[in-house]
Formats: structure tokens, sequence, C-alpha cells
């Protein structure tokens, strides 16, 4: 009587062994489903980031100006809102620079970002020590006469020697932090004139800061000031790896 029960009990336990075994491989197979969800969501958020900025883009007010390239303006507009985020900014004003460009193109935007739209388009010089029809060359050096890159936050007005002018406070250490130290600001000068460009082939130049037409400084000056986003860009590798408000 006994061995006939053996066998039933042995198989008993290896079915219920076989059950649990396949239970674990699908609790397992559950986890791992979490798991590969949850390893997707950072992918789906810069899908949806990359999205945005490309609605942006498309959807830009340009009215009676030009875009900025798709490039510049992603750009900047991942740092305006890096900068946002940490509670920099004052106004939803973005300034982009593109220093890829010639100094006789206009080549500085004022967007209100607050209705995606370009409030104003003009020239602007760049460094005498960071190049001649182009900018190439960049420095955060004091003394360099190179322009510099990066993400800067607009101060206050003042009235210097090149008359109504913007303190400017560079943001980003290594690239434009001593901005203030080596006195770059943005002011009118009458070496950034179209007319000028048009001339000699090319504007001319500052001692690294982004120096803009005499008749529009103050116009342009009063839209930017008072903690606004300013974004001086140019395709340097080693700045779009370093920069804080791009990684």
């Amino acid at each position: 009587m006994n061995y006939k029960i053996l066998p039933v009990v042995v198989l008993f336990a290896l079915g219920f062994m076989g059950f649990h075994a396949w239970n674990e491989k699908e609790v397992e197979g559950e986890v791992a489903m979490t798991v590969k969800v949850e390893e997707a969501k950072p992918l789906e958020a810069e899908e949806t980031f990359e999205m945005k900025m490309e609605e942006r883009y498309a959807d830009l007010d340009v009215q009676e100006y030009t875009a900025p390239s798709k490039e510049s303006f992603q750009k900047a507009l991942k740092g305006f809102w890096k900068m946002k985020e940490e509670g920099i900014l004052k106004k939803d004003i973005l300034t982009i620079v593109d220093f890829s460009l010639s100094s006789t193109a206009r080549r500085l935007w004022v967007i209100d970002m607050s209705k995606n739209k370009i409030l104003l388009q003009t020239v602007v010089s760049h460094g005498r020590n960071s190049g001649n029809e182009f900018a190439q060359k960049f420095s955060n050096t004091i003394n360099s006469n190179m322009s510099s890159l990066g993400f800067y936050k607009t101060g206050e007005t003042y009235s210097g020697k090149h008359g109504f002018s913007l303190r400017l406070d560079g943001l980003e250490k290594g690239y434009n932090d001593l901005a203030r130290e080596r006195a770059i600001v943005m002011h009118g000068a009458d070496y950034a004139a179209e007319s000028l460009a048009q001339k000699q082939g090319r504007l001319g130049r500052s001692l690294g800061c982004p120096a803009i037409p005499q008749n529009i400084k103050k116009e342009l000056i009063d839209l930017i000031k008072d903690e606004t986003c300013l974004f001086i860009y140019y395709p340097n590798s080693e700045y779009l790896k370093g920069s804080q408000f791009l990684s």
C-alpha cells in the first residue's frame, strides 16, 4: 500500500515544483518588463523635449525678419528653458547671437518667448582677435580682445564711454564668467554699422563686446535689459559638450 502511494506523492511534488518555477519565471518576466518601461522613460522625455523644440522653431513668428538657424535656436531654447527652471530670468526675452555667420549678416535676434515672435534683428560685432569677417576664436581671458561663447544674464544699464550700455553676467565657468571683470558689455558703436560692412566687407570689431548699431542701441537694450537670456552661439565642439546649460 505504501509503495503505491509513493509515486503519486513524487509526481505531485514534481508538479508543484514545476508550477513554482514557472510562476517565478512569470514574476521575473514582469519585473524585467517593469524595469524596461522605467528605462524607456528618459528616452521618451527626451523625444518629447525634442518635439517641443521642433514645434517652437516651426511656429516661430518671424514677421519681416529672417529666422535664426534651427541649430542655434534649439541650443538657445534649451538653455533658456533651463535658466527659467532655475529662476535666473525675470522676463521671457531671448537674445541669440550666431557667430557662425559673417559679420555682414544680421546675426542677432531678440525673441519674445511668451509670443514666440521675433522683435528685432540686427548686425553685431565680434572681438578683434576672434577673426576678421568671421569670428573663429573665443576666449574668457582678460585682455584677450576676443568674444566669449555661452549663456549670459543681462544686467543693468549705465552710461559710459560708449553712451547708453548694458552690463552682462556670464553664467558659464571657464567660457564667459569673467565678463564683468573684462568689461564685456553691449553697447553701440559707429563701426557696427551695416553701411560700413557693405563698404569694407565686414563690420568693425570690438575689444570683445557684442557691439551693435548706434541707431538701434536704445531700443534693443531696453528690450533685453534686467535679467533676460543672451546666448552667443558658435559650433565649437568643446563648448557644446562642456556647457552646463546644454548638457
